[in-house]
């Protein structure tokens, strides 16, 4: 336990474009080296070859890709006497969209597309389908999760 009070959750606008709180946290974990500007025109891009390719809003795919990519369980490793498990715990809320922008992002820069603009926009397109290496990611943290059921009781 903290001696201080626990320190304040930072409270973020919502990006000037979509008046998103969503999009401005994806920008804000998109964003390298403090080039904001660069971040944006990357997803605005993205959102822009969304539409031109699926005909609908990129506002829409993204939320919707979001919401396909978010895990409802993860394991964490909990050491008992001497040996170590795999726990399946649930994941919070705040977590778990954290978690789906972290593997949408690192699977869009390993795609083989020329441009991260277009490299991020096949990404949400396929993850909003349930197709891609995110959704994958996603269904691999469930089964390992639903492997080590087992070792539930040890939850802390």
């Amino acid at each position: 336990m903290p001696r201080k009070k626990y320190k304040k959750k930072f409270e973020l606008k919502p990006d000037p474009m979509c008046g998103n709180l969503t999009v401005a946290k994806f920008i804000n974990s998109m964003m390298y080296g403090g080039k904001k500007s660069t971040a944006e025109g990357i997803v605005y891009g993205s959102f822009q070859i969304i539409e031109e390719r699926t005909g609908q809003t990129g506002l829409a795919i993204f939320k919707q890709a979001l919401t396909n990519a978010k895990p409802v369980v993860e394991v964490k490793s909990r050491r008992v006497g001497g040996a170590t498990y795999q726990v399946p715990v649930e994941v919070r809320p705040e977590r778990r969209t954290s978690l789906a922008m972290r593997w949408l992002i690192t699977f869009a820069k390993a795609r083989s597309e020329k441009s991260m603009t277009e490299r991020l926009a096949a990404e949400l397109i396929a993850a909003s389908k349930r197709e891609g290496n995110t959704i994958k990611k996603r269904e691999d943290t469930h089964r390992m999760a639903e492997a080590n059921k087992a070792f539930a009781h040890y939850r802390w």
